[in-house]
Formats: C-alpha cells, sequence, structure tokens
C-alpha cells in the first residue's frame, strides 16, 4: 500500500497495534454521531483492524483504508474505493478522533486521497456523503474542491433509523491534479 504524506500528516496501512486508537474514536458516541457504524465494541474496533490489515496485505487495487496519524499517533482513518473501473467512478471516507476536530487535519486527509483517486486510481468521479446536519464533513468537502450535487432520502440506517444523505462529487477538474494544495 502505497503512504501518503503531507504538510502535518503521514497515511499509511493500519497495524494490530492501532487497535487502542482506533477504539479510542470508533467508540465514542459524539465521533460516530453521523456514521452509519458505532459506537464500536472493543470486539468490533478489533474485526475492523483485522480487516484492514489482512486487506492492506494483499494487493487489492481499487480499495485502500489508511491510518490517518500525526506524530507517530493514529488519529483517524481515510479511504477510497473503485466503484467502477469501467466508468473511472469511486467513492471515498474519512474520519478523525474528535481530539484532533477544528485543526484542519480532515480536510488535509481527504484532500491527500482525493489526489490519489485521480493520480494513482485514474478515477474521473469520486463522491462522498454526509449527513445533512454534519456541517463540518459538509465544509471539509466543499473544501477539497468537491460539490454538492443532492440529496439522497432515506439513504442510509443509524441505529434504527433511516437517515438522508447528502451527495458530494469531484468530476474530471474538480478533482485537485499534481501539485495542486
Amino acid at each position: 500500500m502505497r503512504e501518503l504524506t503531507t504538510e502535518r500528516l503521514r497515511l499509511r496501512s493500519f497495524i494490530p497495534g492501532d487497535l487502542e486508537a482506533v477504539h479510542a474514536y470508533a467508540g465514542d458516541p459524539e465521533v460516530c454521531r453521523y456514521t452509519d457504524w458505532g459506537p464500536n465494541t472493543l470486539a468490533q474496533s478489533r474485526a475492523f483492524i483485522d480487516e484492514v490489515c489482512a486487506a492492506s496485505a494483499v494487493e487489492r487495487p481499487g480499495s485502500t483504508t489508511w491510518a490517518v496519524t500525526v506524530a507517530g499517533e493514529v488519529v483517524g482513518a481515510c479511504s477510497v474505493s473503485v466503484t467502477s473501473a469501467e466508468h473511472r467512478r469511486g467513492v471515498m471516507g474519512y474520519v478523525l478522533a474528535r481530539a484532533h476536530w477544528g485543526r484542519g487535519l480532515a480536510t488535509e486527509a481527504a484532500a491527500a486521497v482525493l489526489r490519489f483517486a485521480r493520480e494513482d486510481l485514474a478515477l474521473e468521479r469520486v463522491e462522498a456523503t454526509c449527513r445533512p446536519g454534519n456541517l463540518a464533513s459538509q465544509r471539509v468537502l466543499r473544501k477539497i474542491g468537491m460539490r454538492q450535487e443532492g440529496l439522497l432520502r432515506s439513504h442510509v440506517m443509524i441505529r434504527g433509523r433511516r437517515e438522508d444523505s447528502l451527495l458530494f462529487a469531484a468530476v474530471g477538474d474538480d478533482v485537485p491534479g499534481p501539485g495542486a494544495s
């Protein structure tokens, strides 16, 4: 798996030793407030670590999940998956520990993954969704060049309730190219 680096971050493969850090954010109800997973039990966090470690050990182009690290500490995750190689389309997502919110780290990580999607995966269209109430995530997606395209009504099930999602996408020239910041 290719590592990504930014001014303040290193995005790397997850390792089994990341379990405690992952569980710290994945078990936090506030972090999981708008996600369709969590808050995780320790067993669920362990299953996530096992899954991403196994996936990174196998060369699976088109689906990558990175540990987002600051000064060696795991503070979140960021991923991209090819949803259609033929149509050069993919989807990305991210999560960050609450202690690291409001510092631009999610924007920095998401921008690096969006560049990877364009340069390494040659994707023409990259999508992301967030809940309408998640204003911080909307800001991140806009800052990295994604545009809101619509509302997906009753899109996901979150803790037993149907929830809407906002659909964002970066297409062609919207996606930062080589050397973009």
